[in-house]
């Protein structure tokens, strides 16, 4: 390897580390400001900011950003020290890796449809098993009294299983209406490789041209199917399970 391009890789991983770090500052944001609360569950919007930088940057980044949040999160704000970490850990991790995983083999609409809907799948039903594993020791230690794992299991119908749904569902929609914004200002910053952009449609035949402008129809109509799904699980998450929204620390 030459001494060029010994420079250029650590130059890139510098940026590359730089740009991690800023997602973890914005994730950290959106899980101070923004609060979802139903009974004793929480959630905000800090997974998918780490979703969109794991779809970047790749898997081990996005668990990375997961570990590091989570790690912040219970030192400064969290009220449920180690039980929060861990879920946090889990929930988080689960969701950016799975996504980023199944993103980076085919990196187009389909492919971010089907990272995203394995995402909130995969965890869901992770959640499900740490819930009924590590959720009775919290509910314990908060309560004073023995709460075993049945209890837990009951609260899957009625609570669990829909608060985690709405929890990733959510999530993930919000993933379609930051991924392009963002991508395109660390390209425009060269954070990410210029030569992921699109060209312009300037210098495009009509041939081409005419398949951008039908990739832009269907970028678009995801973004609205997207807000109309972020609307419609929050809707359910105030009415039936009778969350609540705060801002601010």
């Amino acid at each position: 390897m030459s001494a060029l391009s010994t420079y250029k890789h650590k130059s890139n991983k510098v940026k590359t580390i730089a740009a991690v770090g800023v997602f973890c500052a914005f994730a950290y944001v959106c899980c101070v400001l923004f609060h979802f609360k139903a009974a004793f569950l929480t959630f905000d919007l800090k997974d998918s900011v780490m979703a969109v930088g794991a779809m970047i940057f790749g898997p081990l980044y996005g668990l990375a950003m997961a570990i590091i949040v989570a790690l912040i999160e219970m030192i400064t704000v969290s009220t449920t020290g180690l039980y929060g970490l861990v879920m946090n850990i889990i929930s988080s991790g689960v969701f950016v890796c799975v996504g980023s995983l199944i993103y980076g083999r085919n990196r187009n609409i389909r492919g971010a449809m089907a990272a995203e809907g394995t995402a909130v799948i995969s965890t869901v039903a992770a959640m499900m098993i740490a819930n009924i594993l590590i959720t009775p020791y919290y509910l314990t230690l908060v309560t004073g009294e023995a709460v075993s794992a049945s209890y837990v299991a009951d609260l899957i119908p009625s609570l669990l299983l829909p608060f985690n749904a709405v929890k990733t569902i959510f999530n993930a929609s919000i993933v379609f209406l930051i991924y392009n914004p963002i991508s395109t200002a660390l390209r425009s910053a060269g954070f990410t490789r210029s030569d992921l952009s699109l060209p312009s449609s300037d210098n495009l035949p009509d041939r081409i041209n005419a398949s951008s402008k039908k990739s832009g129809s269907v970028t678009v109509a995801t973004m609205i199917i997207a807000i109309v799904v972020a609307t419609l699980t929050l809707v359910y998450f105030f009415t039936r399970l009778s969350g609540k929204f705060s801002f601010g620390v």
